[in-house]
């Protein structure tokens, strides 16, 4: 598929109180996971860090934040710029159940929209969503006036919001399931239960 998956591994895991990237799921770390399975349809995984050494063992061509400190906002700044494609897929690393199906058929629906964004229970998920390499320089004014509220940004672009209907349409797998991330303890133990009642079937 002519498109880019760009990995953000940039939060700080507070509440997980250690790096969520780095949690073990049978066996392999959740960004290895993420890593996999992003592989499976996409012609370049770029992984957004500022602690690059963390990471060598991912072998990603890896980029650094331009603006430090902006948040989610300034890895969708870097992954883009660093992009070969137009279409690019932006993924949290907190998200162990990601699903490349899923984002090859929202680069489908991308076309000339600047942006392609799931709206699941009302709430958008734009750390996992489709950008067109275009919108670059529009992130990087938002960053520039520190309006770094990423629905701030989609207020100045032309944006395909998919809900629960649209993506069951493109999706084999559980909807809750896929876009599941883990910020706390509790919430990667369910995770690991998950993945191990998964691969025990």
């Amino acid at each position: 598929m002519k498109a880019a998956a760009i990995l953000l591994s940039g939060g700080k895991s507070s509440r997980m109180g250690t790096n969520k990237a780095l949690l073990k799921i049978n066996e392999k770390t959740n960004i290895e996971r993420i890593r996999d399975e992003l592989l499976k349809l996409f012609d370049e995984v770029i992984l957004v860090t500022n602690e690059p050494e963390e990471y060598d063992f991912l072998n990603l061509k890896t980029v650094a934040d331009e603006y430090p400190g902006k948040g989610p906002l300034a890895g969708i700044h870097a992954g883009l710029k660093a992009s070969s494609f137009d279409a690019n897929l932006v993924v949290a690393c907190d998200m162990p159940f990601v699903s490349a199906e899923l984002a090859e058929n929202m680069v489908k629906n991308l076309g000339h929209h600047d942006a392609v964004v799931p709206v699941i229970g009302g709430r958008q998920h734009p750390l996992f969503a489709v950008y067109q390499k275009s919108i670059t320089e529009a992130v990087e004014a938002c960053i520039q006036k520190d309006s770094l509220r990423l629905k701030h940004l989609f207020e100045t672009l032309d944006v395909l919001f998919l809900t629960e209907q649209d993506l069951e349409t493109y999706s084999h797998g559980s909807l809750e399931r896929i876009f599941f991330n883990m910020n706390k303890p509790e919430e990667y133990e369910l995770a690991v239960l998950q993945a191990n009642e998964e691969a025990s079937r």
